[in-house]
């Protein structure tokens, strides 16, 4: 199963899980670039328990490198499809829980379920040799949180069978229930090998269902919400077409502060499994339930007529944090 994307759009740009990408990606090809050195640098800032249990090893690294190895391992991977599948993953099912963290939080609840992942794994294989690296640990950690926080939402998933894309909108409570269900059996399958850290995503998932109740209790950085009044001018919505009705009707929320000074949107036109993305203005001095109304961007009827897209202008206050 290949999930494409969720139904919940996230009403600000998710700066924390972007930049968390390109790091990511900065890092991949700074790995990439070692040449014959590649196994020496995955072994130095991957993970691998011998180092922290074996003391004829641990005996060749500093305490900085141990501690360090805890963090960068998350950032290495395997292969560009190892990237690949989990940047996608993160894309997906990050943007809403940064959402609901705020950006500061975010990053430290990712941070913090990346290393319980990652001493999940150093307990289980304690004497392994074999490095361990990538980020799925700290993913599933956010996998974890959204499945407590978003259960209902929707997944689009492919699942080819014999070659023929299918496509199924699958309850996010199953499709993450499964997923943790599927590690279990294949970490009771592999006994470790296979070269996949199974327990790591298993680890992370708990941290982030755990780490999920306690992090919104702890104070704000106090920059959540400068940041969140600069990046809510970027919104994504998919406004639902009525049967026979030319026209595409939404809403578009706006906070108290976006009302007054004005806002920019992006809005997503959903065609199909592809969105046509627009770049909407709100003016300043909107009121709550003032419809916008954006000529020809509606859906074209038989006799060639082009209906209108009809936004809803919702001014609410931020849900608490």
């Amino acid at each position: 199963m290949i999930p494409l994307r969720d139904d919940i759009p996230a009403r600000s740009t998710p700066v924390v899980n972007y930049l968390l990408i390109a790091v990511n990606v900065a890092v991949f090809l700074v790995q990439s670039a070692q040449g014959p050195h590649a196994d020496r640098f995955v072994y130095l800032y991957g993970l691998v328990p011998a180092r922290y249990f074996v003391p004829q090893v641990a005996e060749y690294f500093s305490i900085g490198q141990q501690l360090f190895a805890l963090l960068s391992f998350m950032f290495l991977h395997g292969g560009l499809w190892h990237l690949i599948g989990n940047m996608w993953s993160l894309y997906i099912f990050g943007d809403n829980v940064e959402e609901r963290l705020g950006p500061v939080r975010y990053a430290a609840f990712y941070l913090l379920s990346g290393v319980l992942s990652g001493l999940a794994h150093l307990l289980i294989y304690r004497t392994s040799n074999i490095p361990t690296i990538g980020a799925s640990g700290a993913i599933a950690g956010v996998m974890g949180a959204y499945f407590l926080l978003y259960p209902r939402s929707r997944v689009l998933t492919l699942v080819p069978i014999l070659f023929i894309p299918l496509f199924f909108h699958i309850p996010a409570a199953f499709y993450l229930g499964l997923w943790f269900f599927l590690q279990f059996w294949q970490a009771a399958g592999s006994g470790g090998a296979g070269g996949i850290a199974w327990w790591a995503h298993i680890g992370g998932f708990i941290a982030g269902m755990g780490l999920i109740h306690l992090f919104p209790r702890l104070p704000a950085a106090g920059i959540s919400d400068p940041l969140r009044r600069t990046t809510e001018r970027l919104q994504f919505i998919r406004p639902p077409a009525e049967p026979g009705d030319p026209h595409l009707r939404g809403t578009v929320a706006v906070s108290p502060h976006e009302a007054r000074q004005g806002a920019r949107k992006l809005v997503g036109i959903q065609q199909g499994f592809f969105e046509k993305i627009l770049r909407v203005q709100v003016p300043p001095g909107v009121q709550n339930g003032v419809v916008l109304r954006l000529r020809g961007l509606g859906r074209r009827t038989a006799d060639g007529a082009v209906g209108d897209l009809l936004l809803t202008v919702v001014v609410a206050e931020q849900p608490a944090h």
